[in-house]
């Protein structure tokens, strides 16, 4: 029959094993919940990303709205004003 330091030594020893077994155990189950944390993160910084560069695609966006607005009237002023002095040079050609 073995000693009691004997069995104290295998029931500590085979302690130890369950321990390590269970450690990493552990450290798998924390990997899998660190890459699914670093992907919700990833997830949620592309799509802040994508938000901030529709943002700024939208301003772009209605500052081009604005000039062709801007341009529009501008070409209509400059084609009235064209038209308007076309029609006096040729009243004044006729005297």
């Amino acid at each position: 029959m073995a000693s009691r330091a004997e069995r104290f030594k295998k029931a500590a020893i085979k302690a130890a094993k369950t321990a390590r077994k269970w450690a990493v155990t552990a450290a798998r189950e924390a990997d899998k919940l660190l890459a699914e944390a670093q992907k919700r993160a990833e997830t949620e910084q592309r799509r802040m990303r994508m938000k901030a560069a529709l943002a700024r695609t939208g301003k772009v966006l209605k500052a081009v709205g604005r000039a062709a607005i801007v341009a529009g009237i501008a070409a209509g002023i400059a084609s009235a004003r064209a038209e308007s002095r076309a029609r006096k040079l040729s009243k004044k050609a006729k005297r």
